[in-house]
């Protein structure tokens, strides 16, 4: 399992997956300065409408929550901006491309892994708590294989507490099986992160969330609690 799984945290969850390990936090961007990218753009309505609340043009870019009060677009995730949304084969694509370098033989047993997984589409984007200066990344990545999405978020649960110092975090109301894990910060950084995941049907929700030291457990509760509801019942986006 770990052949599908890894890849899909390193090339589909960068938002909240791989980039809380290598502790990055402090090498992020001014959040003082919000960037908006619309990244890889699909047929819908023009991205442009709403902008500050983050595009719904695509039916990934629709189950994340859209940027709510006292919150604005945070800074660039990854290469392709602070608010994007790839389609399946985009994102199967980007997928296979880590498979380079095996032999030909693992190489297309690599691939066969990447189409069975069955990758639908995976859409990003990033807040700032205007206050506190809070970054929340989220993902939410939709794939035929329910099963492979439970392995997704048990290898990462598991990865999380296995940072010396990591402790559970919150739980999350109305949603007793999404896992929270407190990241030890680095010796001298005033900085705190945590990652969250959940499984809401055909969908798997990460978050990371850093920023200054206190970090509101339960503000940041609130928020995924109200992003998790969103991917249930997305309803009209207002």
């Amino acid at each position: 399992m770990a052949a599908v799984v890894l890849p899909v945290v390193l090339v589909l969850g960068s938002a909240g997956g791989a980039g809380f390990y290598v502790k990055s936090t402090v090498d992020k961007a001014d959040t003082t300065v919000t960037t908006t990218h619309w990244g890889k753009h699909e047929e819908g309505s023009d991205p442009a409408g709403d902008a500050h609340r983050g595009r719904h043009d695509t039916e990934l870019s629709k189950l994340l929550l859209p940027v709510p009060e006292g919150y604005h677009l945070g800074p660039d995730v990854d290469e392709n901006g602070n608010d994007t949304s790839l389609s399946g084969k985009q994102a199967t694509a980007q997928l296979k491309a880590t498979g380079r370098g095996l032999t030909g033989k693992q190489r297309r047993e690599f691939n066969e892994r990447m189409e069975k997984f069955g990758v639908q589409g995976v859409a990003g984007r990033s807040y700032v708590d205007e206050q506190s200066g809070l970054v929340v990344e989220t993902t939410v990545i939709k794939a035929k294989d329910r099963k492979a999405l439970r392995d997704l978020q048990s290898f990462m649960t598991s990865l999380t507490m296995e940072v010396p110092g990591a402790k559970k975090g919150p739980k999350i109301e109305g949603h007793p099986k999404a896992k929270c894990t407190l990241l030890p910060a680095e010796k001298g950084v005033e900085v705190d992160d945590m990652f969250c995941s959940a499984q809401v049907g055909d969908a798997f929700v990460s978050v990371y969330v850093y920023g200054p030291k206190p970090m509101n457990k339960s503000d940041i509760a609130g928020f995924l609690k109200k992003q998790l509801d969103h991917v249930k019942s997305p309803g009209e986006y207002v």
